[in-house]
């Protein structure tokens, strides 16, 4: 299958994004952590967006700095220079997005734009590190993936949101165009089961492929679940254990 934009470009193998980069200490969204996934070889990251009240994008997945810092707030109530004040797990300091682009400026990167806050600062920081190639824009929101794609001077990688991939998954139970139902995106994102009850089967992966789009599918820690997704043919596996996804990668002969 040729990708259908630049990003999705890996040799014909599986892509492999370190969630939140990569740590065991509870860093998650930190540098130190993407730094660590960069370590390993990784050259997919994924990271969560929000923007501060001054319209700075931060690397952060909440939309409070209370759970993975030692500082409580709303992101996009706070202006940047209170934000950066704040350290993940106590001691790594919040990212702006820009920062992590331009830090490893060889690197794609997946953005999942959390809040309406990060609409416009997430298109700033692209546009300023011309990172159009190298970033795939999705939000679980349609309508604020939309908005912000629209202030792009040039297309990027974008997949389906929660609702439209829940769609096209129940669509093709009962036998609907892939290709409608998918419309514009390039890719799914999505979880694969739902507790123990899994609804992602060969035959929906196959009818993306057909459709030319690809599959990406998170958060994938387990070993045996790496390997039995990649036996069904997706395209992507997002996962915190970035050393647990290289080793199965390795020894499958499928590391980029």
């Amino acid at each position: 299958m040729t990708p259908r934009h630049p990003y999705f470009d890996n040799g014909g193998r599986p892509i492999a994004l370190a969630h939140r980069g990569f740590s065991l200490e509870g860093l998650e969204n930190s540098m130190k952590a993407f730094q660590a996934a960069v370590d390993l070889g990784y050259g997919y990251l994924e990271t969560d967006a929000h923007g501060t009240r001054d319209g700075v994008a931060v690397a952060l997945h909440d939309e409070t700095l209370d759970r993975t810092t030692d500082a409580t707030g709303v992101v996009s109530e706070r202006d940047w220079d209170s934000v950066k004040a704040a350290r993940i797990g106590g001691v790594e300091p919040v990212p702006r997005l820009e920062d992590v682009l331009a830090t490893w400026p060889d690197v794609r990167v997946n953005i999942d734009v959390k809040g309406e806050s990060g609409i416009g600062p997430v298109a700033e920081a692209i546009e300023r590190t011309r990172s159009h190639d190298r970033v795939c824009v999705g939000s679980f929101s349609a309508d604020r993936r939309r908005a912000t794609l629209a202030l792009l001077s040039r297309p990027v990688a974008t997949p389906a949101s929660e609702r439209e991939a829940i769609a096209w998954l129940l669509g093709t139970w009962i036998g609907g165009d892939a290709h409608a139902s998918l419309g514009d995106v390039d890719a799914l994102q999505i979880p694969w089961r739902k507790g123990p009850v899994p609804f992602l089967f060969r035959r929906q992966i196959e009818a993306a492929h057909a459709a030319g789009r690809e599959v990406h599918v998170w958060t994938v820690n387990r070993r045996d679940h790496m390997a039995h997704l990649l036996d069904l043919g997706v395209d992507g596996l997002v996962s915190d254990r970035a050393d647990i996804l290289k080793e199965v990668l390795v020894a499958r002969g499928q590391w980029a």
